[in-house]
């Protein structure tokens, strides 16, 4: 692996700015080629770092950016084309065009909870948009940025895609400082997100920001209970609750509070029997995080589950009572703990979200189309589900991306193509009529003129 503090230099002798469709393409079906040769490796690395199973390990990571490529392939000849908007009738005889230009170099920098979908994802908008990238994978997961590193170097010349392992808190300023690169890309939490936007201001360097936050489950009584456990269980208990879009708390309806936390205690123990035990069941990444869950279950009541194992660095998916402002809910939680509350009315529903806003996802379930309405429309989140959980960000159609303390910008598919370009605006005038009044010296009859095309 090359020095990365040379790298910006070399990057931009090496490659020229614009890098034809027709290449990307083919960098594209390079990396999935490379990704099928090494994905029993990928799989026995998120084994190691996260204990995940293959069956997660497959659809969350790897067959995601396997999708994720062939949308792209897809749709990339259309999506780069110049797009062609209207023009008023003050620009006459004239065109408009939008360009699509690469930013130029990339600096990506991946979490551990999905240590490869996060690094490989914004990449592939990167490449698909003509950038050059430097990848920074997670040191969190040592494994996953061992094989991670192997597969770029086997796939890519350094010059096109290249990767640094190591500290993060070391390799990242001096790789914002000397690498340069033109937009930044981080996926992670909103303090680690806040310093690397203060980085980047330094350097004028534009940044697409992917944080988490507090993401409320709105259970109204309304709701088919029988499918909304399953679909919550599944969205929670996914990656032991280390993603950054799983429900956070759960706001549930006053009146269906007990036969909610019976049906969804049941739908956790078919998932999830013997969870301590159960290799389906993806570890706690380290001994840091394992501490700190266990730090937040101080100050509640656990309802039902909070067993845990410290040397196998599991915990079982645990509902908790707590007060409001308790510590629990003053940060994400990014594990396995759910805090359940409840509401009467949708003036309830606000002041919760409200202590905790932007949320990066909110979800609803409920038949009760008024409410759906006034929570999708009322309510700051950066996308979420009507009857489902994190189902959003699996559709390549849907951008993904936090607001305000979640963050900013959006990738996936074709929101990801715009993300990684920029948009250069284009004006063709056609040289057979000139409109005489539009230059000095001007008259009444010059401003009359005006008046008409300028209202």
């Amino acid at each position: 692996m090359m020095d990365f503090l040379n790298l910006g230099k070399k990057q931009r002798a090496q490659r020229p700015f614009f890098i034809p469709v027709s290449e990307r393409k083919q960098l594209l079906k390079k990396l999935k080629t490379g990704i099928q040769q090494f994905e029993n490796d990928i799989l026995k690395a998120l084994h190691q770092d996260l204990g995940k199973s293959e069956f997660e390990a497959y659809s969350s990571e790897i067959g995601f950016i396997y999708q994720n490529i062939s949308h792209t392939l897809k749709h990339l000849d259309n999506w780069s084309e110049p797009q062609r908007v209207k023009t008023g009738l003050s620009l006459f005889p004239s065109k408009a065009h939008i360009h699509y230009q690469p930013f130029g170099t990339v600096l990506i920098i991946a979490p551990w909870n999905y240590p490869f979908q996060l690094c490989i994802a914004p990449l592939v908008a990167s490449i698909a948009a003509g950038n050059r990238a430097l990848l920074k994978p997670s040191e969190l997961t040592p494994e996953t940025s061992a094989v991670l590193s192997r597969l770029i170097q086997h796939i890519f010349d350094e010059s096109e895609v290249a990767i640094v392992e190591g500290d993060g808190k070391t390799i990242v300023p001096k790789a914002i400082k000397e690498y340069r690169p033109n937009l930044i890309f981080f996926t992670g939490s909103t303090a680690v997100g806040r310093e690397i936007s203060k980085m980047a201001a330094e350097h004028l360097i534009p940044c697409i920001l992917e944080l988490g936050g507090k993401s409320p489950c709105i259970v109204d009584k309304t709701a088919d209970l029988d499918i909304a456990v399953k679909r919550i269980a599944f969205g929670k208990g996914i990656n032991a609750g280390q993603t950054c879009v799983a429900p956070d708390y759960f706001l549930v309806h006053e009146e269906i509070e007990t036969e909610f936390t019976e049906k969804l205690k049941t739908s956790f123990q078919a998932f999830y029997q013997n969870a301590i035990d159960n290799e389906e069941y993806t570890k706690i990444v380290n001994e840091h995080h394992f501490q700190r869950i266990q730090h937040l279950l101080k100050d509640t009541r656990v309802v039902f589950g909070g067993k845990s194992d410290e040397h196998k660095k599991r915990i079982e998916p645990t509902l908790v009572k707590c007060d409001v402002d308790s510590p629990i809910m003053n940060e994400e939680i990014f594990g396995p703990i759910s805090p359940i509350f409840t509401y009467k009315t949708i003036e309830d529903i606000h002041e919760y979200i409200n202590k905790n806003p932007n949320p990066l996802s909110l979800y609803l379930f409920a038949n009760n189309r008024k409410l759906e309405n006034k929570i999708t429309t009322e309510v700051s989140f950066g996308g979420g589900c009507i009857n489902n959980t994190i189902m959003h960000l699996v559709d390549p159609n849907l951008p993904f991306g936090g607001i305000g303390n979640s963050g900013f910008g959006a990738y996936h598919g074709k929101a990801g193509f715009d993300a990684f370009s920029h948009k250069k605006s284009v004006i063709k005038t056609g040289n057979w009529f000139d409109l005489r009044q539009k230059y000095p010296p001007y008259d009444k009859r010059s401003l009359r003129i005006i008046k008409l095309f300028l209202k």
